[in-house]
C-alpha cells in the first residue's frame, strides 16, 4: 500500500477538528440556514473532502512545490524511484518497501496521455494504478489486469470522447482533470535493482498528440495552485475542498454527487471559489466549526470498525475501490484514506493490518518480543508474492533499524531466512537483535514503542479473499 502521510497527523488534523478562521465574505448573503442545517453539512463536507485533501497534499509536494523535497517531476512527466522505500521517506505513510516506484501526476484537461509499458519477464510482478482526485481507483495496467505483455494505455479526462487512437489498446476514462499514476515494480532483493532499474527506464510517459506525432491542441490555462501547508489548511480547510472540485466536474458517474455539491453551497463550498463564498453568520460559523468536529470524529470512528478482526488483524476486503464498488460511500472513503491513501483493490493486493497480538493487546516493542509464525501449509496465498512489513506505531513510518530491514517477504524465503523443521517460518519482532542464529536470520525489527504492521498479498488467491486462509496471530515471545 502507498499511503499519503494521515492527514491527522501532519496538522490537517487539527483542520478537520476545528475552523475557527474563515476568510471574509465574498458573494452575496447566504441562503437561510439554520445553526443545525450548516453543522450536518459541514460534517457531511469534511467526512467526503479527507481522502481529497490528503491526496491535494501529495499532488502538491509532487508535482507542484520544486523546493519541496518530496517533488518528484512536472505534470506528465515519469519519475521513477530507483531505491525501495527507507525511513528517510516520510511523505508517504506506511510505504511499501518490496516494490520500486514510478509515478505520474497528469493533466488530462487539454488531451489524454498515453502510458507505455515495455514486455516485463513473466516472473516479475508491476502495477499501475489508476486513481481520481476522488481518490477512486478507476482502473489498473499490469499483471493481474492485462498482463505483462509490452502496451500502450490512454488516459483520458472526463469531458473526452474521442475514438481509440492508433497504437493503443485500450482508453481508461478518469472522473478528474487531474489524475495520479502509481507504478509498483517487483524487486527479488538489493541484487535485483539495478534489472528493475532497465525496465522503469522502458516506462514511457507521453501526451496524445506526441505518441501520434501529431500538432497538440490548445493548451489548457495555467493553473493558480493553492499553496498547500498545515497552517493555512488548519485556518481553512473547506477552501482546498473548494479548489479541488473544480478539476472534478458533476458529469459521467459523478453526476450523483450533484445534489451534494448543491448543499455544499449552502454553507459556501462552491468549485473554484473562495472559501466562503456567501456570507456566514456567527451561528453558522459556530454550527460549521462544530461539524468539522464531529465530521472528524466519525472518520476516526469508522477507521478503527472498518472490516473484521481476525487472530487480531483487521482485514477490510473492499475498503478501496472505484465508485461503484465504494457506491459512494464517503464515510469509508474516509476510513480508507485514513488507514492508507492510495491502498490497492483487494483483487490487486489484499492487506491484514495489525497494533495488536492474537489476544488483541497492543503491540509495543518497549514491552515485549513476538514471534509470528506461518505454518507450512499456511503460506499466505497469492499469485505474486507477499510481505509483512513493520511501522511505527504512532507515525506508521518505516523505522530505523542496525540491519535495514523494514520487511519480509516471500521471495527472502529461498535465501535468507530459515524455516522450522516443518516447513513452517517463524518471524522473530522485535527491538533488539536476536541471539540464536535463526532469530538473527528471521528477525523483522520493531520499534522501542507501539507497532504497525501490514501484511500484503499481491495478486491474491481467491482462498485470501474468501476468508478460507487466515493470518496467524502474533504472540508474545516465551
Amino acid at each position: 500500500m502507498l499511503y499519503s502521510r494521515n492527514i491527522l497527523s501532519i496538522g490537517l488534523g487539527a483542520a478537520l477538528a476545528m475552523c475557527s478562521t474563515f476568510l471574509a465574505p465574498k458573494n452575496a448573503l447566504a441562503e437561510e440556514l439554520s445553526a443545525a442545517e450548516a453543522s450536518a453539512i459541514a460534517e457531511e463536507a469534511t467526512i467526503y473532502g479527507l481522502p481529497m485533501l490528503m491526496n491535494y497534499s501529495v499532488l502538491y509536494q509532487y508535482a507542484v512545490d520544486k523546493t519541496s523535497s518530496q517533488y518528484k517531476a512536472p505534470f506528465n512527466q515519469i519519475h521513477n524511484e530507483a531505491e525501495l522505500a527507507s525511513p528517510d521517506d516520510t511523505a508517504i505513510v506506511t510505504p511499501n518497501s518490496d516494490t520500486v516506484y514510478s509515478f505520474v501526476w497528469m493533466d488530462l484537461r487539454a488531451e489524454p496521455v498515453v502510458l507505455c509499458v515495455p514486455k516485463i519477464e513473466d516472473t516479475r510482478y508491476y502495477s499501475i494504478q489508476l486513481l481520481s482526485l476522488y481518490t477512486y481507483i478507476y482502473g489498473y495496467i499490469g499483471s493481474r489486469a492485462t498482463g505483462n505483455d509490452a502496451g500502450c494505455y490512454a488516459i483520458a479526462g472526463p469531458s473526452w470522447n474521442g475514438e481509440t487512437p492508433k497504437g493503443v489498446k485500450t482508453v481508461i476514462k478518469s472522473g478528474t482533470e487531474f489524475s495520479f499514476a502509481i507504478y509498483r515494480t517487483q524487486v527479488f532483493g538489493q541484487s535485483d535493482l539495478e534489472q528493475v532499474k532497465a525496465v522503469q527506464a522502458k516506462y514511457s510517459v507521453q501526451t496524445l498528440s506526441e505518441h501520434n506525432n501529431t500538432a497538440p491542441p490548445a493548451k489548457a490555462p495555467a493553473v493558480d495552485w493553492l499553496k498547500f501547508d498545515p497552517v493555512t489548511a488548519k485556518e481553512n480547510p473547506f477552501n482546498y475542498l473548494a479548489f479541488i472540485l473544480q478539476f472534478a466536474p458533476a458529469i459521467g458517474s459523478a453526476e450523483v454527487e450533484i445534489p451534494l455539491r448543491e448543499r455544499f453551497a449552502k454553507i459556501g463550498i462552491e468549485p473554484g471559489k473562495p472559501f466562503p463564498s456567501v456570507e456566514l453568520s456567527s451561528d453558522v460559523k459556530a454550527a460549521i466549526a462544530s461539524g468539522i468536529e464531529s465530521g472528524a470524529k466519525k472518520a476516526k470512528g469508522k477507521k478503527s470498525s472498518v472490516g473484521n478482526l481476525v487472530n487480531g488483524w483487521q482485514i477490510s476486503e473492499g475498503l478501496f475501490g472505484s465508485r461503484t464498488m465504494l457506491q459512494d460511500n464517503y464515510l469509508m472513503r474516509a476510513a480508507a484514506a485514513m488507514v492508507g491513501l492510495y491502498g490497492n483493490d483487494s483483487k490487486e493486493a489484499f492487506y491484514p493490518l495489525t497494533k495488536v497480538d492474537a489476544n488483541g493487546v497492543e503491540l509495543d516493542g518497549s514491552k515485549h518480543n513476538y514471534t509470528l509464525t506461518f505454518p507450512a501449509d499456511g503460506y499466505p496465498p497469492v499469485n505474486a508474492f507477499w510481505s509483512v512489513t513493520m511501522y511505527d506505531g504512532d507515525s506508521q513510518l518505516l523505522i530505523k533499524n542496525p540491519i535495514n530491514r523494514y520487511l519480509v517477504n516471500s521471495p527472502m524465503l529461498s535465501e535468507e531466512l530459515q524455516k522450522n523443521s516443518d516447513g513452517s517460518l517463524t518471524l522473530f519482532i522485535q527491538n533488539e537483535e536476536p541471539k540464536s542464529a535463526k532469530g538473527k536470520a528471521n528477525w523483522l525489527p520493531a520499534p522501542d514503542g507501539p507497532i504497525y504492521m501490514v501484511m500484503r498479498l499481491y495478486w491474491p488467491k481467491n482462498e485470501a479473499l474468501d476468508g478460507s486462509w487466515q493470518p496467524p496471530g502474533i504472540e508474545i515471545q516465551q
